[in-house]
């Protein structure tokens, strides 16, 4: 059918009344119907200011359609847009979700659902993978898009640039106000990860074993609960299951954390966010540091009392979690 065929049956019609897409065709006869479709299919036409994607609905002649304005596609739930610009988006990941597939899992993940965001925008962008959240772990990631803020945002994390810390909730009540984790990773060829200690015995393979890694963690106490501590956590490294794996073989493991030893699992997650990430941007040069609030249900875990919040060196209290760049 013709936009002029359109045009006139839509006149013929009357007060009857026409389908909107006949109506579309005779108010746009220079715009393709794939085009007109597109409106349709991202609710941009309007019938009396509500917007119709059927194009097969019949509209009266007295009723006003026009096109609206385009939208910007929105980040698809469950995850949360912390910050965008031209060459990266930070997002806020939820716990239970997949920052990307592996070969034993190609579900939904946190790379696919911000695929589907940036194939929807104009122009369409793909989204480069910077660095990984464990699946139970919830908070901040970066993603890059384009090829050079990728390899500019690895080369940070790689050279140890980047700041990243985490809070947590540990079973027991952690002595010491603050210090540092420090020992060896090994990762066996199953992919478990546990750590050496100075009176461990070391597995076989030398020294410079590709699976033996050295891991560093910075902590302080945030509030000593009854049964629980709530932690603030910074990386000097960042190695696969680094912090899970140490707190645990000092016998405080994340609550929820059932594989590393964890006899408790109220929220049916694992307790740890990641909660602040700093870096350069890779075009601008200008510091940008993120930061995402803990979960409110960390706060409600380890009983009413007693309770003992610990204030850093100098008595100030934790900045209120916000996002800012400097």
């Amino acid at each position: 059918m013709t936009d002029a065929t359109a045009k006139r049956e839509v006149e013929a019609e009357g007060a009857a009344g026409a389908p909107l897409a006949r109506r579309l065709a005779a108010l746009f006869p220079d715009v393709s119907g794939r085009r007109r479709k597109r409106w349709l299919a991202e609710g941009r036409v309007q019938v009396d200011g509500r917007p119709v994607r059927d194009g097969r609905a019949v509209v009266a002649a007295t009723a006003a359609v026009a096109l609206g304005p385009r939208t910007a596609p929105a980040l698809p739930l469950p995850l949360r847009l912390v910050h965008e610009d031209a060459d990266l988006l930070v997002i806020d990941k939820p716990a239970g979700l997949l920052t990307i597939a592996t070969e034993r899992e190609r579900g939904r993940t946190a790379y696919r659902l911000v695929w589907d965001y940036l194939a929807a925008a104009r122009p369409p962008r793909r989204p480069f993978v910077v660095h990984r959240l464990d699946r139970e772990t919830s908070g901040l990631v970066v993603l890059a898009k384009t090829v050079g803020a990728k390899r500019a945002l690895q080369a940070q994390f790689a050279g140890r640039q980047v700041e990243r810390a985490y809070e947590a909730l540990v079973e027991g009540q952690v002595r010491d106000n603050a210090g540092t984790l420090e020992g060896l990773l090994v990762e066996d060829r199953n992919l478990r990860v546990r750590e050496i200690l100075g009176t461990d015995r070391c597995p076989d393979g030398p020294p410079g074993h590709p699976r033996r890694r050295q891991a560093i963690t910075h902590f302080r106490v945030l509030e000593r609960r009854s049964d629980v501590t709530q932690l603030f956590l910074r990386l000097g490294t960042g190695r696969r299951h680094q912090i899970r794996v140490q707190l645990a073989k000092r016998g405080h493991p994340i609550v929820g954390d059932r594989v590393h030893g964890s006899r408790q699992d109220p929220l049916r997650r694992v307790c740890l966010h990641a909660t602040r990430l700093g870096f350069i941007h890779p075009t601008t040069g200008a510091r940008l540091l993120l930061e995402s609030p803990a979960p409110w249900a960390f706060a409600r875990l380890g009983g009413s009392s007693p309770r003992t919040t610990v204030r850093p060196a100098g008595g100030r209290r934790r900045p209120s979690p916000r996002a800012r760049g400097a």
